[in-house]
């Protein structure tokens, strides 16, 4: 059983008066030192496993480790910096030391959001904070209103995607300092965007963590999940570590909301309350000047984490990637059935406009495995489901990282792209979307020895499973996760921007964030649950009908190569996909967007 978390701070933090406070929980150690510029100092024995220690102006920039009884010295576990890698001394930060350009920053509400999701290493040619701040202009133009980047907590090696990250509090030396990310969601903040950030407390990367050499029950050894020892959340000493992880993200370095990462594998059964249920109550009683927004990832489907209160502010969870809008999307665009494209290969045209009308397809409905999945949603305000075409999963998790661009017929791509960008839910965008990147975006790695070796067959293997890698051969052709050349190839092409393709698909999407910031973003803030209504949904026609703010958004598709008629509608036209088409021409590969302000939904 737990109770309210108020335990020490973890890790080494300079004081305003010149001190520093270093703390760490090792409950089966007789002893701990801190070593510190090569010097030991015993730390003194606290409650329940702490051991502390108070020094006496220690300069900022110092190299230290934390040193066991029998003389093993290990990084901070909530470093704030590494020296190098994640083997290596931590470095004790000055957290006034960054000088803050845009402190009257108070954020922007959530029903304004449109995400671009990005990983820094990838991002850019150089692969850093700094250098991503360049091409903020390109998103502002572009409609873009939030940055979310994928974690950057340091991880084993320099390449990554960054979900193995042993060190939570510190960012990854080969993006740059902590004061570079300030630098980027500073500079993100100049220019109007909100700035998110990925995190992963479902587990630790395997390589490095070595809390586990000190803190033995910081995990649940009997209980896995499939990257590790489950975490033990229900000690107060793990609760702090990981609310106050969120908090540092959140304060010292100013991001506007978080993405908590495949939530469903963070399992505290044993607490009073739910790890993630005090993280964002206390998380939301700490952070007051400005609006913070905290999304999920969980392929539950499940809704108590994001129940809005009538009246209230948003009590936990802003939103949830929906998957299921995705996976349906995927397989409307590209055929294909296999894994977990399975459930979406029947009556997808029902679970498309299901996902559009309700956010979620399954709702306790059964899988093709015969299992339910879900819960009811159409409760929900539709702002609640991030939707996406494209992420770093999506596409990173195919063998070879193909985009949509060469996998999707590009009409049928357009018109899902304009249905994604002007229904009423929070809009996603993966980097390079815009300008219709086809450059991969692979899984890479940075690991060495049997741990790389692992991960290059434990890859090819993933694969096995799939009609097109039943041959041996091919399995042999996916990319190795642990070749530079694989991380190299999946830096997106900035050049292809500004090609004349590159320069329709911006102008394409320009267009619609534009439509969508005008028409449909001032309905958004009081939209409410149950607004989405199926009008049609069978045959590749999709009639979705939804009441926000007194009117009803009315949207026809045709999603096939056959003319035939969609269900009427009223209103005046918004947006028609291709250019002067109409709901009731029934075009093939059609979008219309209506806006009738003088009626409301059956």
């Amino acid at each position: 059983m737990t109770t309210p978390t108020a335990e020490p701070r973890w890790g080494g933090r300079l004081r305003p008066d010149g001190e520093a406070d270093f703390a760490i929980w090792a409950p089966n150690q007789d002893s701990m030192s801190l070593r510190i510029e090569d010097v030991d100092h015993p730390m003194e024995r606290a409650q329940d496993g702490w051991w502390r220690l108070r020094l006496e102006a220690p300069r900022p920039g110092a190299h230290y480790m934390f040193v066991r009884s029998d003389g093993m010295a290990v990084p901070d576990p909530a470093s704030l910096a590494q020296s190098g890698d994640v083997h290596s001394p931590s470095v004790l930060v000055d957290p006034a030391a960054y000088g803050w350009q845009h402190d009257d920053w108070r954020g922007r509400p959530w029903h304004e959001t449109v995400i671009y999701e990005m990983h820094i290493g990838t991002f850019t040619a150089e692969g850093t904070f700094r250098a991503a701040i360049a091409k903020l202009d390109h998103l502002v133009e572009l409609g873009v209103t939030a940055i979310e980047i994928m974690p950057v907590a340091q991880f084993s090696g320099n390449r990554g995607w960054g979900y193995d990250g042993v060190l939570l509090y510190a960012p990854h030396h080969a993006y740059g300092s902590p004061d570079d990310l300030k630098a980027l969601v500073d500079a993100a903040h100049g220019k109007g965007l909100m700035a998110f950030l990925d995190v992963v407390y479902n587990h630790f990367g395997p390589e490095g963590n070595y809390i586990g050499a000190y803190a033995p029950e910081f995990f649940h050894p009997e209980r896995h999940t499939p990257w590790g020892a489950a975490i033990a959340y229900e000690k107060p000493a793990v609760r702090s570590f990981m609310i106050g992880n969120a908090l540092h993200w959140l304060t010292e370095f100013r991001f506007d909301g978080l993405r908590f990462d495949a939530i469903d594998h963070i399992r505290d059964d044993e607490s009073d309350e739910e790890l993630l249920i005090e993280m964002a109550r206390q998380i939301r009683q700490q952070i007051l000047d400005r609006p913070i927004h905290l999304t999920t990832e969980d392929n539950r489907n499940v809704t108590f984490l994001h129940e809005r209160h009538e009246g209230a502010l948003i009590p936990l969870y802003t939103g949830e990637w929906n998957d299921d809008f995705h996976n349906v999307a995927h397989a409307i665009a590209t055929g294909e059935t296999e894994s977990y494209y399975e459930d979406f290969a029947d009556d997808r045209w029902r679970k498309f406009a299901r996902a559009l009308a309700e956010g979620f397809a399954f709702q306790g409905d059964p899988t093709t495995g015969g299992e339910p999945r879900g819960e009811p949603s159409r409760h929900l305000p539709p702002t609640v489901f991030v939707d996406f075409l494209q992420n770093h999963d999506q596409v990173g998790n195919r063998a070879f990282g193909e985009r949509l661009m060469d996998l999707a017929d590009r009409r049928c791509l357009m018109a899902l792209t304009a249905i994604l960008l002007l229904s009423p839910h929070i809009p996603l965008l993966f980097m390079g979307e815009e300008w219709g990147e086809t450059r991969p975006f692979a899984f890479f790695t940075d690991f060495h020895g049997d741990l790389a070796e692992a991960v290059r067959q434990g890859r090819r293997k993933e694969f096995a499973r799939f009609a097109a890698f039943t041959n041996a051969a091919r399995r042999e052709s996916i990319p190795d996760p642990n070749a530079e050349s694989t991380f190299e190839a999946s830096k997106i092409d900035w050049s292809r921007r500004d090609s004349d393709d590159g320069s329709e698909w911006r102008a394409f999407y320009r267009r619609l964030l534009d439509l969508r910031r005008r028409e449909i973003v001032p309905r958004l803030a009081s939209a409410a649950g149950g607004s989405g209504t199926i009008v049609q949904a069978d045959d590749g026609l999709i009639a979705v009908d939804w009441n926000i703010d007194g009117a009803v958004l009315r949207l026809r598709a045709n999603l096939t190569e056959r003319q035939q008629p969609n269900a009427p509608a009223q209103g005046r036209i918004l947006y028609a996909f291709p250019d002067g088409a109409r709901d009731d021409d029934a075009l093939s590969m059609s979008v219309v967007l209506r806006l009738d302000e003088d009626r409301s939904a059956e």
